[in-house]
C-alpha cells in the first residue's frame, strides 16, 4: 500500500511563501522568520536540495520537543478508507495496462482564476518551490512540535476517560453496597415482623385457650345444673305416676267391689225368681205334661241342627287365614328365634294401628301435618355431620310432642324411613346414624322400625318362602307373600322388585354397622353376626338371597371384619364355597353377574376398604352436637332461656362454639394449623 499525499487546492507559495495548513504563530513572528530565510538563502546555494532536513546550528540550543513512548495512531474515516481503497485498485488496474508514461515535471497547472493572464505554457522546474534549509527546518519543527502538542492532548485524553472510568466504577460499586445493605435491612425487617407476628398468635392462643377453658367451666355448670333439674323433674313425675296409679287402683278395686255387689243382687234376685219358676212349673206340670214332652223333643232336634251345623264347618276347606299358618309351618325357610321376633314385632305395629283407628287419627289435620314434617326432615337428610345431628335433633322433638301419643308418632316415623328408602341412591349411612340417634331417646321406636322393614322386604328377617301350589292359590298370591307390589292388578317386573330388596338390605346393613360414642345402637353389629349366621344356615342360594346378601355384605362387611376379624373370614369362607357354589350349581346366566360381584368382593379384600358415605362430613360449626366416634369433646345445652352448643374436635385444637339466646346471639369458631 503506497503513501498518502494530501495538496491544497490552491498555490503552493506565494511570492516565495509556502502555505502551511496548520501555523502556529503569529503574523509579525512568520515575517521576521522569513526575512532572516531570504537572508540566508541569499548566501547558500542557488538551488538546494529540496526536502532535505539539515540541523541548523542556530537551533542547537533550543528547547527540544517531547516525544511520548506511546506509538503514533492514525484515525481514518470509513468514508476515506473506502475512497482510498478504490483509487488504489484503480490505480492498480491501470498499472496493469501496457501504456508509454509521460512525465510534466515542469508543468504548473495553477486552479486560480488569476492565471488566466499568466502563461499556461510556463516551464517549473519542480512540482514544489524549492526551500531552503532553514524552511526545511522550521518545517520539521512545526510539524514535531505539532505532534508533541497532539501527543499530549491524547494523554490527557485518555488520562480523563480512564478517570471516569475509574470514577464510574466506585460508583457502581457504591450503589451495589446501597443494595446489599438495603436488602440486609429488608430481611431483618422481615424477620422482626415474623417474630412479632408469631407472639401475637402465641397470645391469641393463649387468649382463646381461656376462653375455651371458660365454657367447658360454665357448660359443666350447666351441665350439672341440668342433670339436678333432670332428677328432680323425674322424680316429681316418678311421684305423680304412683300417686296417679295408686288412685287408679284405688278407682278400680272401688268399681269391681260395686260391680260384685251388684252382680250378687242380680244372682240372688234370679235365684228368688227361678224359685218362684221352679213352684208354679211343679204345679203346673202335671196338667201340661203334653205340652212339656214336646218341648223336651223340640230341644233336642235343636241340638242336632247345631251338631250337624258344626260338623258342616269342620269338613270345609281350609280359609285363607288358617292356609296363612299352614304356609309358616310348612313352606317358611327360617330360624325360629328370627320368627318369633318376627311375630313380637308386627304383634306391636298391628296394635299401634290399630289404636290409630280407634284414635281416628288419620283424619286429623294436626296428625298429618305432623307426617309431612317427618317426611321433609327425613327426604332431607344428607351424609354431613351438620344435617344429621339437626335432622335427628327435630324428629326428637317431634316424636316426644305431648300432643299425641308417642307410640303413634313412633309408628308414623317408622312407615316413612321404610318408604322413603325403597328408592335407591338414598343416603343410607346417613340414615343410620340418624336412626341410632332418634332410637337413643326413643327406645321403643327400633321394634316398630325393624317391624316395617320386615313387612316391606321378608330378607330382613331373615327368612325365604317356597313356593307349593297346595300352600298358595296362584302364582300372584306366593309374588304378594315374598313383597311384590301390586299396581292395578298386575304385578311388579322382577327387577324393580330386586331394586328395593336391595335398597331395603342397604339400610338394614347400614342400621346394623352404625356405632355412635356416647349413644347405644339397640340393633347393632351383635344382631347383624347373628343375621348372616341365621342367613347362611336356613335360607336357600337363589336369585333374591344373593341380591340381599350381597347388599348386605357391602353395607356392613367393613364393620363385622373390624369386630369379629378372623371368625368373619370364615363366614366369606363358607360363602364362597357353600352359597356361591350352589348358586353356580343352578347354571343360570341371570346369576352371572350376582356370583362375580360377591366373589370380587371375598377374593379382593374389598371388606377392609371403608365403604362410601359410612363417614360423615364434618363442618367448621355446628348448632347441634351429637357424640362422634372420632370426636374428643362435644356437648350441647338447651333450655328455653339459653340455648348453646360446643363442639371440639382434636388433633390441632379446631372447635366450635355457637349460643343463640332472645338477649344474646353469637357464635365462635377456632381453627389452628401451625
Amino acid at each position: 500500500m503506497g503513501a498518502v499525499k494530501l495538496e491544497l487546492r490552491c498555490p503552493k507559495n506565494v511570492e516565495g511563501i509556502a502555505a502551511d495548513p496548520e501555523p502556529d504563530w503569529s503574523f509579525d513572528a512568520l515575517l521576521t522568520e522569513l526575512n532572516a530565510l531570504e537572508t540566508k538563502l541569499s548566501s547558500s546555494s542557488k538551488i538546494p536540495m529540496p526536502f532535505t532536513k539539515v540541523q541548523s546550528h542556530q537551533l542547537s540550543n533550543g528547547k527540544s520537543v517531547e516525544r511520548s513512548s506511546r506509538p503514533f495512531v492514525m484515525r481514518v474515516l470509513d468514508d476515506e478508507v473506502d475512497d482510498f481503497d478504490s483509487a488504489y485498485e484503480e490505480a492498480q488496474d491501470q498499472s496493469s495496462l501496457s501504456a508509454n508514461r509521460f512525465n510534466f515535471n515542469d508543468l504548473y497547472v495553477s486552479d486560480d482564476d488569476d492565471s488566466e493572464n499568466e502563461s499556461a505554457l510556463e516551464i517549473q522546474p519542480y512540482l514544489m518551490e524549492e526551500t531552503g534549509l532553514v524552511e526545511g527546518c522550521l518545517m520539521d519543527l512545526t510539524s514535531e512540535h505539532q505532534l508533541g502538542i497532539k501527543e499530549e492532548i491524547r494523554n490527557k485524553i485518555f488520562a480523563i476517560e480512564s478517570d471516569l472510568m475509574s470514577e464510574n466504577d466506585k460508583v457502581a460499586s457504591a450503589f451495589l453496597r446501597v443494595d446489599k445493605y438495603t436488602e440486609a435491612r429488608l430481611e431483618n425487617e422481615r424477620k422482626l415482623d415474623t417474630q412479632y407476628q408469631r407472639k401475637i398468635a402465641e397470645a391469641l392462643d393463649n387468649h382463646l385457650t381461656a376462653i375455651q377453658r371458660d365454657h367447658e367451666l360454665r357448660s359443666q355448670i350447666e351441665e350439672r345444673k341440668i342433670r339436678s333439674d333432670a332428677a328432680y323433674e323425674g322424680a316429681k313425675r316418678k311421684e305423680k305416676a304412683l300417686l296417679e296409679e295408686k288412685l287408679r287402683q284405688e278407682k278400680a278395686k272401688a268399681k269391681a267391689e260395686a260391680e260384685a255387689k251388684l252382680r250378687a243382687e242380680e244372682a240372688n234376685r234370679a235365684a228368688m225368681e227361678a224359685q218362684q219358676r221352679a213352684t208354679k212349673e211343679a204345679a203346673e206340670r202335671e196338667a201340661n205334661e203334653a205340652s212339656s214332652q214336646a218341648a223336651v223333643q223340640k230341644d233336642a232336634s235343636g241340638l242336632q241342627m247345631k251338631a250337624k251345623t258344626k260338623e258342616s264347618e269342620l269338613g270345609k276347606p281350609i280359609t285363607s287365614a288358617s292356609a296363612g299358618l299352614l304356609v309358616a309351618d310348612d313352606t317358611t325357610k327360617a330360624a325360629e328365634a328370627a320368627l318369633k321376633l318376627e311375630r313380637e314385632r308386627l304383634k306391636k305395629l298391628e296394635d299401634l294401628d290399630k289404636e290409630s283407628k280407634t284414635l281416628g287419627l288419620n283424619t286429623n289435620k294436626d296428625y298429618v301435618r305432623h307426617e309431612r314434617s317427618i317426611s321433609k326432615l327425613i327426604s332431607q337428610i344428607t351424609g354431613t355431620n351438620d344435617v344429621v345431628k339437626q335432622k335427628a335433633s327435630e324428629l326428637v322433638k317431634i316424636l316426644k310432642n305431648p300432643a299425641y301419643p308417642q307410640s303413634i308418632i313412633a309408628g308414623a316415623f317408622a312407615r316413612k324411613v321404610v318408604s322413603h328408602y325403597a328408592r335407591p341412591g338414598s343416603s343410607a349411612f346417613a340414615c343410620g346414624y340418624v336412626l341410632v340417634l332418634v332410637t337413643a331417646e326413643v327406645p321403643h321406636l327400633m321394634d316398630l322400625i325393624l317391624a316395617e322393614l320386615h313387612k316391606a322386604c321378608i330378607y330382613t328377617v331373615p327368612k325365604h318362602i317356597v313356593y307349593t301350589q297346595s300352600a298358595f292359590e296362584s302364582k300372584e298370591a306366593y309374588l304378594k307373600t315374598l313383597g311384590f307390589r301390586e299396581d292395578e292388578g298386575k304385578i311388579e317386573n322382577v327387577k324393580d322388585y330386586l331394586i328395593r330388596v336391595e335398597s331395603y338390605m342397604k339400610l338394614y346393613g347400614a342400621l346394623v354397622q352404625t356405632e355412635i360414642n356416647g349413644f347405644q345402637n339397640t340393633h347393632g353389629l351383635k344382631e347383624g353376626w347373628a343375621w348372616i349366621a341365621r342367613f347362611l344356615n336356613t335360607l336357600p342360594a337363589n336369585r333374591d338371597t344373593a341380591v340381599a346378601l350381597n347388599a348386605f355384605l357391602r353395607m356392613a362387611g367393613y364393620a363385622l371384619f373390624k369386630r369379629y376379624k378372623s371368625q368373619f373370614r370364615k363366614i366369606l369362607s363358607i360363602i364362597s364355597d357353600n352359597f356361591l357354589n350352589a348358586l353356580r350349581s343352578q347354571e343360570n346366566p341371570a346369576l352371572n353377574l350376582l356370583i362375580t360381584e360377591i366373589q370380587s368382593y371375598i377374593e379382593d379384600n374389598k371388606f377392609l376398604e371403608e365403604p362410601e358415605g359410612r363417614s360423615l362430613e364434618t363442618s367448621s360449626l355446628s348448632s347441634v352436637s351429637v357424640p362422634e366416634s372420632d370426636n374428643r369433646n362435644s356437648y350441647q345445652h338447651t333450655d328455653p332461656r339459653n340455648s348453646y352448643s360446643y363442639q371440639r374436635n382434636d388433633p390441632r385444637n379446631s372447635y366450635s362454639y355457637q349460643r343463640n339466646d332472645p338477649r344474646n346471639s353469637y357464635s365462635y369458631q377456632r381453627n389452628d394449623h401451625y
